[in-house]
């Protein structure tokens, strides 16, 4: 019997070794990883306590109502705006003499005319051929067939009178008969002396790409110049620029500008131009007016209108066609067509100094029977001058 009793206590810690030995292997398979470092986190701003964890308010320095002072309601409170500064009214320069100041620019681009008829004439033998070149040389000019032939026929019978044709003599006789078919005689002035007692009323017109409301600009200048007071009609309604390019060019001489809204009635811009004119005692109203294609009939018909809308106040006193220069004979045709709608008194010739075809002068003279009165000589503000034939001639034939 105790050999049963110790067999079966034997068994019991043999099976109670085994099972410790299993269960120790299991645990040491299934230990976890050691976790990893825990970053370094940056706590988030405290947020602020609400009820018991509110902080304790710290005492602070407080001012009561009485102690600050308030507006009354009875001062408005004004707030102080910088001072704008007016723009520098700019003096022009005297127009007087001024195409004799500007003749060495014209003349850089005209001497091949005056030059070239110069060395023809200077040929010991002046025969059909050599007149042929100087009818050739006039016509490339642009003077135009009647006036050359004229000139031409002029030229050869005092040729053949002169006898000895000396360079001077040859300069005086060629200045003569280019003068004569300028034409001196013509009134050249900008009228700006109206009927009624008002203001001169001058209108601007001309085909897109003219320079007309740069011209109106200068022509300004010129009048503001003389001693007049002028107000400027921004009428040119289609173009987005053009009442503020004019605007900028008033304010440089102290102009008043009077504009309407952006594709507006021309005729109800040019119309209270006038009115403002009048109310202003000014000495001259100027009114620029759209740049228009003559070969559309319903802007020419639009310009009429804006004609006889003015004249509701008073006749004009001028009627300008700006001219470029450039465009040699086509600028006749543009100036028939605008001579059948306004009543043209003179003649604006702009781009004169890039051009050897000076001879458009006479031509559009002799076209329209009304004097060139005016004319662009270069980019600058005071480039624009007064016409005068003598000076224009001696820049054409030079020295």
């Amino acid at each position: 019997m105790d050999i049963l009793i110790l067999a079966v206590v034997i068994a019991v810690v043999v099976i109670g070794a085994l099972g410790g030995l299993i269960v120790g292997s299991r645990r040491k398979k299934q230990l976890p990883p050691p976790p990893p470092a825990a970053p370094d986190i940056t706590a988030p701003p405290a947020e602020p306590h609400v009820g018991d964890e509110a902080e304790t308010p710290r005492e602070e320095p407080r001012r009561t109502v009485e102690e600050v002072d308030l507006p009354d309601g009875s001062t408005p409170v004004v707030v102080e705006e910088p001072p704008t500064e007016a723009p520098a009214i700019e003096i022009p320069e005297p127009t007087a003499g001024r195409l004799v100041r500007l003749r060495a620019r014209l003349s850089r681009s005209q001497n091949v005319l005056g030059k070239g008829l110069l060395t023809l004439l200077s040929r010991e033998h002046l025969d059909e051929d050599t007149w042929e070149e100087i009818e050739d040389t006039l016509l490339t000019s642009d003077i135009g067939v009647q006036p050359t032939q004229e000139l031409v026929e002029r030229l050869r019978e005092r040729v053949k009178v002169l006898g000895t044709r000396t360079p001077a003599e040859l300069r005086g006789l060629l200045r003569e008969e280019l003068v004569a078919l300028v034409d001196p005689s013509m009134d050249r002035a900008v009228s700006t002396e109206n009927e009624t007692g008002g203001p001169g009323i001058v209108m601007v017109v001309g085909v897109n790409g003219t320079g007309k409301t740069t011209t109106t600009g200068k022509l300004a200048r010129v009048l503001v110049a003389d001693g007049n007071t002028v107000v400027l009609g921004a009428a040119d309604t289609f173009r987005a620029a053009a009442a503020d390019q004019l605007e900028t060019w008033g304010e440089r001489v102290g102009a008043h500008t009077v504009r309407g809204p952006e594709g507006g009635d021309p005729a109800s811009v040019a119309f209270d131009a006038v009115k403002e004119g009048k109310e202003m005692a000014a000495d001259v109203v100027l009114i620029d007016t759209a740049g228009r294609l003559h070969t559309k009939t319903g802007l020419m018909d639009e310009l009429g209108k804006v004609k006889r809308v003015v004249e509701k106040h008073a006749p004009l006193d001028e009627v300008l066609l700006v001219l470029d220069a450039t465009t040699g004979q086509n600028g006749l045709v543009q100036a028939r067509v605008f001579a059948e709608v306004v009543n043209i008194t003179g003649i604006v010739l702009t781009k004169l100094d890039g051009t050897a075809k000076g001879g458009i002068v006479v031509a559009v003279q002799r076209e329209l029977g009304v004097p060139v009165k005016l004319i662009g000589l270069g980019e600058g503000a005071d480039d624009l001058a007064p016409f005068e034939p003598d000076a224009f001639v001696d820049a054409i034939i030079g020295e």
